[in-house]
């Protein structure tokens, strides 16, 4: 009869109130239900694919850092980008080619900031108001300071063109050529050097070496846009068939078989600097015609890559001069 709780399957649970029990509230309803589209493989964060993605973003922007570059540089040959109040108003007082200069909606006004937008329109710049949120994605850090400089692509010469410039010109020809110079710093020095003591052009590797970004623009003073420099594809290659024309060529190094107080500066010369640490390359020491030695009075056993190039080309120019 009804309600009898004696008869079989009918027992009601201890401590339920008459109804119905607590049943799983759709939990096993949603679980039937579709979870939409899969995501891509480089999505899901514990798939092998993600994992080599995540490891070839870290290995590119550590590349970017050791380089010298702005978090905005997309390639080497494309534009640059330079962030931050300081960095942008030394590539502007430096004469760097800028394209235009982006400043965000809202930011604070101070003097370097003035500066820029001044010196952005005396020479032509085009100045854009952006909101912030489009130069947070450009720089990986945040850090703009709420203003970016744009800076084109530098434009290399050819070797075989800065060689015919060099010779062409009234005093014999002196160039320099570096090895192994990663630091932009260092590039933009001995340009800037190379500038100052008469020379007529740098010599850079187009592979594993610093390249003319708006840091080398701004340590060169702005002589970047007044002296050549050119890429050459193999440095070994380019020296031997520079030597092969008549121009010496005098490697630096610590323990060279000659010093700079022997050195005869008069002829077509092309210095090569090695980096501080790794000095000369196998190959390229051996295109040597020399290798030429610094004498110093003190305990210090080496100078500074572009230190080195600026006592030796400051003692050819003297030479010449004589």
């Amino acid at each position: 009869m009804a309600g009898n709780s004696q008869r079989r399957g009918a027992v009601r649970k201890g401590g339920s109130k008459k109804g119905a029990v607590v049943g799983s509230g759709g939990k096993r309803r949603r679980g039937l239900e579709g979870r939409g589209a899969t995501p891509p493989a480089e999505m899901r964060t514990k798939h092998p694919a993600a994992k080599r993605a995540a490891a070839k973003a870290k290995a590119a922007q550590g590349r970017s850092s050791s380089s010298g570059r702005p978090a905005g540089r997309k390639s080497d040959d494309g534009p640059e980008l330079v962030l931050g109040r300081n960095p942008v108003v030394e590539c502007l007082r430096a004469g760097v080619p800028a394209t235009a200069l982006y400043v965000a909606v809202g930011t604070e006004n101070d003097d370097r900031l003035t500066e820029s937008v001044r010196m952005a329109a005396d020479t032509g710049i085009s100045i854009l108001e952006v909101p912030r949120t489009d130069l947070d994605r450009l720089s990986a850090n945040g850090l703009h300071q709420g203003v970016a400089l744009q800076v084109p692509p530098y434009r290399y010469a050819h070797p075989d063109d800065l060689l015919d410039r060099a010779r062409g010109a009234a005093e014999p020809a002196l160039l320099v050529a570096l090895d192994n110079i990663s630091d932009p710093r260092n590039l933009g020095a001995v340009i800037r050097s190379v500038a100052a003591f008469g020379g007529h052009g740098v010599l850079i590797p187009q592979r594993r070496s610093a390249s003319v970004t708006a840091v080398a623009w701004r340590t060169s003073a702005g002589a970047a846009a007044r002296l050549p420099v050119a890429r050459a594809t193999n440095l070994t290659r380019t020296l031997k068939d520079w030597a092969s024309q008549g121009v010496q060529i005098v490697g630096l190094d610590a323990g060279g078989d000659t010093t700079l107080d022997d050195f005869d500066g008069g002829e077509p010369t092309v210095i090569v600097v090695g980096s501080e640490g790794k000095g000369l390359s196998r190959l390229v020491r051996e295109s040597c015609d020399a290798i030429l030695s610094i004498p110093m009075a003190g305990p210090v056993e080496s100078l500074n890559a572009s230190v080195a190039a600026g006592v030796v080309l400051s003692e050819v120019a003297r030479q010449r001069r004589a």
